[in-house]
């Protein structure tokens, strides 16, 4: 089994930036994945003692597809994320500094028009990850169990809707669903399979056009009688992932 992609999503809802490689240390997700979010106005966050709550507290695909349509990418040497909407209306700022995260919620918020809550507020704590899981994890997704719901569904399905961070080869369609529990190891890495991923209405987004122009969920159901796609694993021991790395069962 080899890496076919690797990715990370630094603001939680927004563009996945593509990788060659990278470092992930022990009990960590990949550097700067899910490192910042805007949390909505009613969202009990509090950043000085930061637990994790559940997606739909953030802007987040979820309940807010038109952010599927905006561009970001995030400079970790110059620290400066920058976002671009449709209209060409873009924003380049500092979110490691307080008066950047300011900024930078206010011209999320605009763009939310109506589907923002209060005065959302725009995150960054050093070591938190906003995502969807309890605690920080590594998403994998076998590109046979994607090509077989693509077969059963008889239409492609963009492998950015499951928003992972290492897709795979070699491993027979849904086999990944059976390593729960073992350990893997993934280039210079020591992981351990924690859960299955169960499939949420984020996948419904086409990251493409960000129109919801599928149902992922319903799809796994009716054909695999489970909203079940990749899993999630624990980093044991940390390493560097690339392009190319071998996955291999312990």
């Amino acid at each position: 089994m080899r890496v076919e992609h690797l990715y990370r999503y630094p603001v939680k809802g927004l563009t996945a930036e593509a990788l060659e490689e990278i470092d992930v240390a022990a009990g960590q997700a990949l550097p700067w994945d899910r490192a910042f979010a805007l949390a909505q106005g009613d969202a009990p966050f509090d950043a000085e003692a930061p637990v994790w709550i559940k997606k739909t507290n953030f802007m987040c695909l979820m309940a807010n597809e038109r952010v599927a349509a905006l561009k970001s990418h995030f400079d970790p040497k110059a620290g400066v994320l920058t976002v671009r909407a449709p209209n060409g209306e873009e924003i380049s700022d500092h979110p490691l500094k307080a008066d950047g995260r300011v900024r930078l919620a206010v011209w999320f918020t605009r763009y939310l028009g109506d589907e923002a809550r209060g005065q959302p507020v725009f995150h960054h704590v050093p070591g938190f990850v906003f995502g969807d899981q309890r605690t920080p994890v590594v998403s994998l997704i076998n590109l046979a169990s994607l090509a077989d719901l693509e077969r059963a569904v008889g239409e492609p399905r963009h492998r950015l809707r499951f928003r992972a961070n290492v897709y795979f080869s070699g491993a027979p369609a849904w086999r990944e669903h059976e390593w729960v529990g073992r350990e893997m190891l993934l280039g210079g890495t020591r992981l351990r399979i924690v859960k299955r991923t169960v499939r949420c209405p984020a996948t419904e987004v086409n990251p493409l056009t960000a129109a919801r122009d599928a149902n992922p969920v319903a799809e796994l159901k009716t054909h695999f009688h489970h909203a079940d796609l990749g899993v999630h694993a624990e980093v044991l021991d940390g390493g560097r992932i690339a392009m190319g790395s071998a996955l291999e069962l312990v």
